[in-house]
């Protein structure tokens, strides 16, 4: 979980969390089920994008063994050393021809110094987005991930998430899950601190469904 601002680290997330419990009761009934969640937090750096490429539908067993591989071809996992891997020994690792392409695509940008992934940190949250879901297999919610996770954005809402959208449905009773549209629209309650109330959600989503965070697509 990412940090928040004017507070460090661990410290930041309980007063969020207790700050969140004391104001939803539905977020509250969630804690109160099943605990407080973890921090989840990554580097905001290369290998923790080509992890989440890695992470693109398939189960976070098999993305993290791939990743595994990888870093055991090319310790340190460093954008030189993917390129100089052949595709060939990219799929032996896990990487689908799609993924290939993606981590590559990444590689070069950080290369060639399109991506600083920097000066990633001064820029706005819509900066943000956009330039990273300009790089082909790197789309919203990948964006979104790194945000909360990496860069520590407290207001962070991924709509397309589908473990987000069925967590939602069973935290407020709802019929069936909503749709992006509809998540968007009910994520205005949790406004500016959404991705608290996702983090709390997604733990009471996965303590019944043996997962960890993230979830999602692309």
């Amino acid at each position: 979980m990412p940090d928040f601002p004017g507070m460090d680290g661990d410290t930041a997330f309980e007063r969020a969390i207790d700050a969140m419990v004391d104001s939803d009761p539905d977020l509250g009934r969630i804690v109160e089920q099943h605990g407080r969640p973890v921090r989840f937090s990554r580097p905001a750096s290369f290998q923790t994008l080509v992890l989440l490429i890695l992470e693109q539908q398939v189960s976070l067993e098999s993305a993290r063994a791939a990743f595994d591989r990888l870093e055991a071809a090319i310790p340190g996992v460093e954008p030189s050393a993917l390129m100089g891997l052949a595709d060939t020994e990219l799929r032996a690792i896990g990487f689908s021809r799609q993924k290939t392409r993606y981590a590559r695509e990444l590689s070069s940008r950080v290369l060639e110094g399109s991506l600083v992934l920097e000066r990633l940190e001064d820029l706005s949250d819509p900066d943000v987005r956009a330039a990273l879901t300009e790089i082909p297999g790197i789309g919203p919610w990948t964006a979104d991930v790194f945000l909360m996770s990496s860069l520590g954005r407290p207001d962070v809402w991924p709509v397309g998430d589908r473990a987000l959208q069925v967590a939602t449905a069973d935290a407020l009773g709802l019929a069936e899950a909503p749709s992006e549209s509809q998540l968007a629209e009910i994520g205005d309650r949790w406004r500016p601190q959404r991705t608290i109330a996702a983090q709390i959600l997604w733990h009471g989503y996965l303590s019944t469904r043996n997962r960890t965070i993230p979830t999602g697509t692309a």
